[in-house]
């Protein structure tokens, strides 16, 4: 049996080919792209803020896209024409089907299977005489069925044919259909199809690809315009320790509200009268500056309109007003890129690419930062916290300082029981009460405890000197109104006082906890008076370790006492050890090889439970850290800011002696409820205790930032790693000397060598 290729003359199977395509196009549109009105949650209404600036808020990013009906229609008229399209085709394929394979001969001259030549001849006449195009009813489509039907039955070869194989023609060839109409390869199309082709994929293509590609290389990957950030780059080199208000100079000079970069940008004729006007009610601007790019106008105007934003002052609704809400719309991405910047330039002093007199210091990034909460609720830093609060203002927060009470913060003030905090805002109705506590009960509490520990070590809990140090930082967020009305907070519920920085010495956890399921398998027998004392003597050796120091420089007196408090503490474990064998000696005369052979079994199980345990935690922090990362956090209250905004922080380590950096801000995105962040650096090349500091910071709300120390014992490594010889580089360093400079630490310990510092 042959086969043969043919294009589709008669068009079928090209509506087979515009069905798929079309099918296969058509449901995920339908699915992700049908415009879906938001349901009305009347509950959810009720917990929104009701106040003036946020009731503008959404009404403003309700008329923010006024096109935005007009597009949902037409998206939905091009669906439905798409639908339309596809039912007309699935009708034209069924008919097609179904002509073709109800063809029956017997069926259409309505004479029996088996018939004569003779009865076939004259049901062929009877219906030709019905059924002919020049009668009144004829019909030219079903009188060719019928002469195709008589053809079949009056030839003995091709009824035999029909009778054996269901064809007339025989078992022929197998048929490929191409599905395109045979018109494109015809002779006299040939110039119209190549000119297309030549069209679409060497003109049209070329373009869009070169078009998407040259916009594509101006922007960085947070959609940040590469000028921009060489920028940043220059002025961060230039001014390593740069203060808050350069900061937002430098943020108002960036490329994106310069109109030759980008083209949204508005140039106003009314800018002429009115930021002469705005730049007399702002003080400190520095507008004289000549250093380029801060001394151009879009650069000055845009300053004037930040600074007329953390001022919150009234600006022209028409003009000013909207320029103000594109610039702070743009702010926190460019934010979160000069975070980046001075990130980038911290490591490549540490690789030694720059010089250490460019270094910025701790103080440079944290300025960054808190421009971001800045920005977003409208308050200059010095402002008190309680004006991110609905209806507070200049005349509210004298009674937050009042002589009876102190109320500094947000926490304290949610701490107190409901008639204080109604009595300290009794110049506001109830309904203007109601809405501040809605938006305080929403304001995060965070939890925030940090484990220190070197991973895959014997010992996590031994720091050697260049080992690889893990801070696992558990961030559990809980909203505010979880502490509405108590009159005594426990232990456990402590709301933190973020502006102070809390205690981090007793806070840092050395040990990770086991699910119930390894708990139970565990031998619950009495203790010892070897293991309570020996356990005794190593939380005197603790807290002798954390407790902090005077001052950097420590006298010799200092030293020697706590190197006898370490000494006697050591003796006193020793015959704690001595004790505790004699009594296990008199035990184990009086109890059976049994018990012996239990208490093995126990702590060996006890071990490979660890291991267990260690493994499963390992792995799923493994396969947690491979998954996406989301945006969505908690919805932040910001009347101010002209956009939804999502809550999110940032975790990083820092040495607050030297100033240092110990890692990168670790952006948060994802903090719903719970969530773990593992930061690593590496330890100090010198043995000695050192403090660290482990920092959280909100980018969307002022006085929320938390901050806890810890303290690193660092030990000298073990003998037959520092003289491994793949350690020994004699040859190298001879090739490439170090500066003594080089060599002193980049942190600052608890004991800065007083000796030199005397000398």
């Amino acid at each position: 049996m042959g086969q043969k290729f043919q294009y589709d003359e008669s068009g079928g199977t090209f509506f087979y080919f515009l069905l798929s395509f079309l099918a296969l196009v058509l449901i995920p549109v339908t699915i992700f792209y049908w415009p879906r009105k938001k349901k009305f949650d009347p509950e959810a209404e009720k917990q929104l803020c009701h106040c003036p600036p946020c009731l503008l808020k959404r009404e403003n990013l309700k008329h923010a896209e006024p096109w935005r009906n007009t597009k949902n229609f037409l998206v939905k008229a091009g669906i439905l024409m798409g639908w339309i399209l596809l039912i007309f085709l699935a009708y034209k394929v069924s008919q097609f089907d179904y002509e073709m394979a109800n063809f029956d001969p017997y069926d259409i001259l309505g004479v029996a299977p088996g018939a004569s030549q003779a009865e076939v001849k004259k049901a062929y006449r009877k219906l030709s005489l019905i059924l002919h195009p020049d009668k009144d009813t004829g019909n030219e489509k079903e009188f060719m069925k019928l002469s195709k039907a008589y053809q079949a039955l009056t030839d003995d070869e091709a009824r035999r044919n029909w009778e054996k194989y269901g064809n007339p023609d025989g078992p022929g060839a197998m048929s490929f259909g191409i599905a395109l109409p045979s018109w494109i390869v015809e002779k006299e199309n040939s110039i119209w199809v190549l000119g297309l082709y030549a069209l679409v994929f060497m003109v049209a293509l070329p373009i869009i690809v070169g078009t998407w590609w040259y916009r594509s290389i101006k922007f960085t990957g947070d959609q940040v315009l590469l000028d921009t950030t060489h920028m940043y780059y220059y002025f961060f080199h230039k001014t390593p320790n740069m203060p808050l208000k350069r900061a937002i100079m430098i943020l108002a000079a960036s490329c994106e509200f310069d109109k030759r970069h980008n083209s949204e940008v508005r140039e106003r004729p009314t800018d002429k009268d009115e930021m002469p006007q705005l730049i007399k009610k702002l003080q400190n601007l520095s507008e004289k500056n000549k250093e380029n790019p801060l001394c151009h106008p879009y650069s000055i105007k845009a300053r004037a309109l930040l600074h007329a934003h953390l001022s919150r002052i009234p600006l022209p609704p028409n003009t000013l007003e909207k320029d103000r809400q594109y610039i702070v719309a743009k702010c926190p991405y460019l934010i979160q890129e000069q975070v980046n910047c001075v990130n980038q330039l911290i490591l490549l002093t540490y690789a030694r690419k720059i010089s250490q007199r460019h270094l910025p210091p701790i103080d440079t990034i944290e300025n960054c930062m808190k421009l971001c909460p800045m920005v977003v609720q409208g308050l200059w830093e010095f402002k008190s916290p309680f004006m991110q609060l609905p209806y507070i203002n200049e005349d509210n927060l004298k009674y937050f300082m009042s002589k009876k009470r102190q109320i500094k913060s947000l926490q304290q003030y949610a701490k107190l029981r409901s008639d204080e905090r109604r009595a300290l805002l009794k110049s506001l109705s109830d309904e203007e009460y109601e809405n501040v506590m809605k938006v305080l009960g929403k304001m995060p509490l965070i939890d925030f405890q940090i484990t220190v520990e070197v991973l895959d070590d014997e010992n996590p809990t031994e720091v050697t000197s260049c080992a690889i140090v893990t801070v696992t930082v558990d961030l559990g967020r809980k909203d505010m109104s979880t502490v509405f009305g108590e009159d005594v907070v426990h232990e456990s519920e402590e709301v933190p006082d973020n502006n102070q920085g809390g205690d981090g010495d007793s806070e840092v956890t050395n040990h990770v906890k086991r699910p119930a399921w390894l708990k139970q398998k565990r031998g619950g027998g009495k203790k010892t008076k070897k293991s309570s004392k020996s356990v005794n003597t190593s939380k005197a050796l603790v807290n002798s370790k954390t407790k902090p120091e005077d001052s950097p420089s420590v006298s010799e007196e200092r030293k020697a006492k706590l190197e006898s408090r370490k000494a006697k503490a050591e003796d006193d474990e020793d015959a704690d050890e001595s004790g505790g064998e004699e009594s296990d000696v008199d035990t184990n005369e009086n109890n059976d090889k049994s018990s012996g052979d239990e208490s093995t079994a126990q702590k060996s199980n006890a071990e490979d439970d660890d291991q267990e345990w260690e493994k499963f935690r390992k792995i799923h922090e493994r396969e947690k850290s491979l998954e996406g990362r989301s945006k969505s956090s908690h919805t932040v209250h910001c009347p101010y800011f002209p956009c939804d905004k999502q809550e999110y922080w940032w975790v990083y380590i820092c040495d607050r002696k030297s100033g240092t950096l110990l890692t990168a801000p670790y952006y948060v995105t994802c903090l719903v409820e719970r969530e773990t962040v593992h930061l690593k650096f590496t330890a100090p090349k010198w043995p000695k205790v050192y403090t660290f500091t482990v920092c959280l910071r909100s980018d969307s709300y002022l006085g929320f930032d938390q901050q806890k120390d810890f303290k690193l014992d660092v030990k000298e490594a073990p003998a037959e790693i520092t003289k491994h010889p793949q350690w020994e580089f004699g040859d190298s360093e001879e090739e490439n000397p170090v500066d003594k400079a080089d060599q002193e630490s980049e942190y600052t310990t608890d004991e800065d060598l007083p000796e030199e510092d005397e000398d």
